[in-house]
């Protein structure tokens, strides 16, 4: 089937230099086939970069790196018009956004006012400077990481901006035999110098149009909006906490997600273990209220248990 040829070549790359993490990494090229933005989430010195860096050497596309800090600018994300004396015009210089991979490391130590500079970009594949729009290249991914910890110099992400990320991934710890296996990896080499792309831009295209192809039976359907439908019935939240349901982008997200893990698994119609593997990394984020992480966890197994999924031939369209 056309993109998963792709995708298991990125899997194995990933597995040359990341130990482990074949969940974590799954969900992300589930993302990436989606069409979709992510946020690696964990504390530090968790891989999340790495990780980062190799999906990107492995897809060959153009890819840059912003390091997020309080007193990074709107513009030295997006560019900026400056006078070209030489030209006696303003010149439109480019800023890191312009590429097909963007890696936002740390992107909560930024200003909120430096955050929303991403917002045109992930959701229209735009940018907009003095008033002329630029579109941007496609396929345009961010990946962004940030410290859930460290409270001191970090900006929480306002609930639109996390609503721009399909997903929201936590790296995890590794085991006890990872960690070795880790130490016997990287004691002698860096792994991550020798690996080469294994697509280009336009395999990566043709992936994401391959898992817009992917079948999703209209009881399925049904099932993935009856979720959505339930996060917005729960006002009562855990322990009297408000909740505000997920968005109708959201909704779109939840399916997108389930088509590329399905995708991921070699298939062209989507099954119900999709559909609950996605949920979580889709939906906990989407979630508005004072709710901790754990409790919004809690919350979404919850409604997987509650309603009630169909029995069907998932593959007949």
């Amino acid at each position: 089937m056309q993109g998963v040829h792709i995708l298991s070549e990125i899997e194995e790359n990933v597995s040359r230099v990341i130990i482990g993490k074949r969940e974590v990494t799954r969900l992300l090229l589930a993302a990436v086939a989606a069409g979709g933005h992510v946020l690696l989430e964990d504390v530090p010195g968790t891989g999340k970069t790495v990780l980062a860096k190799t999906i990107a050497k492995s897809m060959g596309c153009s890819f840059d790196r912003v390091q997020f800090t309080p007193d990074l600018l709107p513009s030295d994300v997006t560019g900026l018009s400056y006078f070209n004396q030489e030209k006696g015009a303003f010149t439109f210089k480019e800023g890191p956004v312009f590429t097909n991979i963007l890696l936002a490391d740390e992107i909560n130590r930024a200003t909120p006012r430096t955050q929303s500079s991403l917002l045109e970009c992930m959701a229209e594949g735009q940018v907009t400077v003095d008033g002329v729009t630029r579109s941007l290249g496609a396929p345009f991914f961010v990946l962004a990481t940030q410290n859930p910890v460290e409270t001191i110099g970090c900006f929480p992400l306002p609930e639109a901006q996390l609503d721009r990320f399909i997903m929201r991934i936590g790296m995890g710890s590794l085991t006890q035999e990872e960690e070795r296996e880790m130490l016997e990896r990287y004691i002698h080499e860096e792994p991550l110098a020798r690996i080469e792309a294994v697509c280009s831009d336009e395999d990566v295209r043709r992936l994401q149009q391959a898992c817009r192809e992917v079948f999703i039976h209209d009881d399925l359907k049904h099932y993935i909006v009856s979720l959505v439908q339930e996060t917005r019935k729960h006002k009562g939240g855990i322990q009297g906490s408000a909740v505000q349901g997920v968005s109708p982008r959201g909704t779109l997200a939840f399916a997108r997600a389930a088509q590329g893990f399905a995708l991921v698994n070699g298939r062209d119609y989507v099954v119900p273990e999709d559909i609950k593997t996605v949920a979580l990394p889709v939906l906990s984020h989407r979630l508005i209220g004072e709710l901790e992480e754990a409790q919004k966890n809690a919350l979404i197994q919850r409604l997987l248990d509650s309603v009630a999924l169909p029995t069907e031939d998932w593959s007949k369209r």
